[in-house]
């Protein structure tokens, strides 16, 4: 099953970058990874290509090599050291985003300590903890003090949106996750054959 799931996450990222080629870029330096986070509704709204999703924060590792932004949701380029400007152009923040080759183990939750990556995937509902959240290429506070080691950050991003096509998100629809089960609104991806349907 772990297999099957990481294949899914597989074929769907290589979907996207096909969909999404011309704003996607390779940042280098420090970047946070969400991937295992649950999400924590902050009671705002936020807007997202035009649409508007609630928002949610959750507490991600930092790390530092080679990672994939969707370059137009950030309104960034690559600078020609390879990096990507940060949110607020400095020290203080990062972009959530994934890692280039993807990271097979890294700091997670609650401990911080760096654990194997665990693909899941399940059946997207109406609860917090069948619900789902995206961070990918949303901004990141860099908080003040490691934790077990781990540099983490607080990074904002929508509720219920898909990392795909910024659609809502709906009930029924596959979606996957490195979070833990029974966490609410785990960081993660949906199926992109199902999003399509309107």
């Amino acid at each position: 099953m772990k297999k099957l799931v990481s294949a899914l996450f597989g074929l769907f990222l290589i979907v996207s970058i096909a969909q999404a080629q011309d704003t996607l870029g390779i940042c280098k330096g420090e970047y946070a990874l969400c991937a295992a986070s649950p999400t924590t509704p902050t009671g705002k709204m936020m807007t997202v290509n035009g649409k508007q999703f609630r928002e949610g924060m959750a507490v991600c590792p930092i790390l530092n090599g080679s990672s994939i932004a969707n370059l137009k949701l950030m309104k960034r380029t690559v600078n020609a050291d390879g990096s990507c400007d940060t949110p607020d152009h400095t020290k203080k923040t990062v972009w959530s985003l994934f890692g280039v080759p993807a990271e097979t183990s890294y700091p997670q939750q609650p401990s911080w300590a760096v654990a194997p990556a665990a693909f899941r995937s399940f059946t997207i509902g109406t609860t917090p903890e069948t619900g789902m959240s995206n961070m990918w290429s949303f901004p990141c506070e860099v908080q003040a003090q490691p934790v077990n080691g781990a540099k983490l950050a607080s990074c904002y991003g929508p509720i219920m949106e898909s990392p795909w096509t910024s659609n809502h998100v709906k009930p029924g629809q596959i979606g996957f996750t490195q979070a833990a089960d029974g966490v609410i609104y785990p960081v993660g991806g949906n199926a992109i054959s199902l999003d399509s349907i309107k």
